[in-house]
């Protein structure tokens, strides 16, 4: 038997290597200067930063230093637009490169270099526009120091400046002057009217051409120099570790160039991944069975919700919630649960490490670039400043690359062997050793008037906590997502939640609780309407209280009136069909969904119709805009129709794609249609209010189509006829 052979440092519980990061445990400050620094003349052939986001070569070539992860949700091109509008390019002709770690590339809505909570447009929106009119600017005083004229008789368009006397430099031959020019202090941005990139219904995503002809790179595609694969051996308990392992077998097939135990499990490291997986299977290891090898699902929902009996927190309160439940006529109680989901990413967690001496490379799709040289450092004795980070397109992230678990596996398996490594999960481990969307349970009671109308409402939740650590500025408000800023005009309102560590990793989705909040919020409404025999859509309104112009509730209205006249709610549907709906707000969007659904005798649900009306303030690029809404109802859809994590023996359960289900393309809704609201405010996000908002108007849709009110997801067959 082999025994503890890791040649590298042992891995520390992820919290432990996590707190070590001194970047992360006091206040993070943006770097906000345009310049970013003080640039010297560049060398010949060698493109002029102009600041931190723009750089531009002799050639005239435009280059876009693009500080977000582009997981599909087309960032690399909608950012590119912003810069392109002010610095009068065509976006088309723009080059994008993934910044490195620096502080001028922090994500202010999240306190960190980071990409999630659908910021990226949203902060980005008035920062890049400056970015490019900075630029702009620069460039023409260079122009008009060089003629010798006043910079009010110069113009730009198309990549040039513009003189009297039909004088014209492109911005490759001013660029190196311009890049010595003061930052100007007064920068007038172009009107919402004047835009001609912002808001191009045609304008292609820059990164298909790349995609399409394979030239785009992944983590996956990523090779260098002398490297080497591994795949890994990881414990199926949830917290099991080595104790110990024979890998006889495994170091007789060809390829393989050494096994090394490591902080998660057993590397198998290969001169292929397919020699590397096969060797892995024929380990033999026996695992400490740590403290979940008992747990099993049924204890993790009893522990859940004995939790929302206890008092919690309370967040929100209005008014006196037991005065005014004696006073109700009637009062309507309802518990929802609501199941772990996975990222299921089609691209499965991989990391390429280079650990030396002195250095280390990592070459990773990842979420958060600046926790990256911290977590490393931690694994391999290096600091934080000889970590360089190269990200790379991400095939899907969700929220799940804002974990850096892989990463620091990666790096402590090339530290271990001395070499550069590919780190690539099989799907098998990326499904067992996710950073779960937390489970929930949640109980609300509401008492109401004799018209129906409720005079006070108890919201109690309960989930696990999403670690402070990973989500440094989000994290402790995290389970007020959707219910922060509830609208509804209730008299009496308790809102509270009670964390519940059931042993599970929790991360972030789409979004950290909208996914609990909503559906349990809007389905409950819905509940109210029922009981007092209104209609779904104006009981909605009704509570919701009159404001100004751009108020959330006037906005919630509109979008509801809107998704009403738009879906044909109220037309007579047979043949156990129902419309159901629900309203969300996040990311300063707010999102209005009706689905019509079809439920068949044995409950078997076909979604056949999903309307969403968006209120997203400017689209900086429609079509890409309406990509994600479509993608995030079928997001939303596989989630609550199919998705189901349960640990049995302290281990998960589902392992592919064959037991974690999501949408097909035939079960996909036969038709989306989505309506953009004008409006001339700034962008909000996409992703977060739309998956929050469609799941519940779907469970409510099954209500409508068949008279069962079900609480418990997923929207299975057997968990619908469970329910009167």
């Amino acid at each position: 038997m082999a025994q503890q052979r890791t040649r590298g440092l042992r891995s520390r519980p992820r919290r432990d290597f996590l707190r070590a990061s001194g970047a992360l445990s006091g206040g993070f400050i943006l770097e906000i200067s345009l310049s970013g620094a003080s640039f010297a003349a560049p060398a010949r052939g060698i493109p002029a930063t102009i600041n931190a986001w723009i750089r531009i070569g002799s050639d005239n070539s435009i280059t876009f230093v693009c500080a977000r992860s582009e997981s599909g949700q087309g960032v690399y091109t909608s950012l590119s637009m912003l810069i392109a509008e002010e610095l009068e390019v065509d976006v088309n002709a723009v080059k994008v490169e993934f910044a490195p770690v620096a502080p001028v590339y922090g994500n202010a809505l999240l306190g960190a270099q980071m990409t999630g909570a659908s910021t990226s447009v949203r902060e980005a929106w008035d920062k890049l526009r400056t970015a490019g009119a900075a630029a702009r600017m620069m460039l023409v005083a260079a122009a008009a120091q060089s003629w010798n004229v006043d910079v009010a008789q110069c113009r730009t368009a198309n990549g040039s400046v513009f003189g009297p006397g039909k004088k014209k430099a492109t911005y490759g031959q001013l660029a190196a002057a311009a890049a010595r020019m003061p930052v100007p202090e007064n920068i007038a941005l172009k009107p919402a009217s004047s835009f001609k990139t912002i808001g191009n219904p045609k304008q292609k995503r820059l990164d298909t051409p790349a995609k399409v002809k394979g030239q785009a790179q992944f983590g996956i595609d990523v090779q260098v120099p002398g490297m080497l694969y591994a795949a890994v051996a990881m414990a199926p308990a949830i917290g099991a570790r080595v104790a110990s392992f024979d890998d006889a077998r495994a170091r007789a097939v060809p390829g393989v160039k050494a096994i090394v135990q490591y902080g998660r499990g057993i590397a198998v490291v290969a001169d292929s991944w397919w020699q590397a997986k096969g060797a892995c299977a024929l380990l033999k290891v026996r695992w400490d069975e740590g403290p979940l090898a008992t747990a099993d699902q049924k204890s993790i929902w009893e522990g859940l919700r004995n939790a929302i009996e206890q008092p919690g927190r309370v967040f929100r309160e209005i008014g006196d919630v037991d005065a005014a439940m004696a006073q109700a006529v009637k009062t309507v109680d309802a518990t929802y649960r609501l199941p772990f989901l996975a990222h299921a990413g089609m691209e499965p967690l991989n990391a390429v490490a280079d650990v030396r001496r002195n250095r280390a490379i990592i070459y990773a799709p990842t979420q958060f670039q600046q926790l990256v040289p911290h977590v490393v450092a931690a694994v391999t004795g290096l600091k934080p400043s000889q970590v360089e980070l190269q990200t790379t397109f991400i095939g899907g992230g969700s929220a799940r690359r804002i974990e850096v678990d892989y990463i620091v596996d990666a790096a402590e398996i090339s530290k271990a062997v001395g070499a550069p490594v590919k780190m690539i999960w099989s799907r098998e481990d990326d499904m067992t050793h996710d950073a779960y969307v937390p489970a929930g349970v949640v109980g609300l009671s509401a008492g109401v008037d004799p018209t129906g109308k409720a005079l006070a409402l108890r919201f109690n939740a309960t989930s696990p906590p999403i670690p402070r650590e990973v989500y440094p500025d989000i994290a402790g408000d995290a389970a007020t997502n959707h219910i922060d800023n509830f609208a509804y005009a209730i008299p009496a309102l308790k809102i509270a939640f009670q964390a519940h560590d059931t042993g599970v990793t929790a991360g972030g989705w789409r979004g950290a609780s909208h996914n609990l909040n909503a559906v349990a919020l809007e389905c409950f409404i819905d509940e109210l309407a029922a009981a007092a025999e209104k209609d779904a859509i104006f009981y909605r309104i009704d509570m919701l209280e009159a404001g100004g112009e751009r108020t959330l509730s006037l906005r919630m209205k509109h979008a509801l009136e809107e998704a009403r006249l738009r879906s044909g709610w109220g037309k007579p549907l047979q043949g156990g069909r129902g419309m159901g709906v629900a309203i969300a707000a996040s990311s300063n969007t707010v999102v209005a969904v009706v689905a019509q659904a079809m439920v068949s005798p044995d409950y078997a649900v076909t979604i056949e119709k999903v309307t969403a009306v968006v209120d997203a303030g400017i689209l900086v690029h429609p079509d890409q805009a309406m990509a994600q809404v479509q993608g995030a109802i079928v997001q939303g859809q596989s989630a609550c129709m199919w998705g189901e994590i349960s640990i049995r023996n302290g281990a998960v359960e589902q392992t592919n794609f064959d037991t974690y289900r999501v949408a097909r393309m035939h079960q996909a809704p036969k038709l989306i249609d989505v309506q953009f609201i004008r409006s001339d405010s700034a962008p909000g996000g996409l992703r977060v209010p739309v998956v929050a908002a469609i799941q519940p108007a779907i469970g409510n849709a099954i209500f409508a189509a068949c008279g069962k009110r079900c609480r418990t997801l997923p929207y299975t067959p057997e968990n619908i006829k469970g329910y009167i």
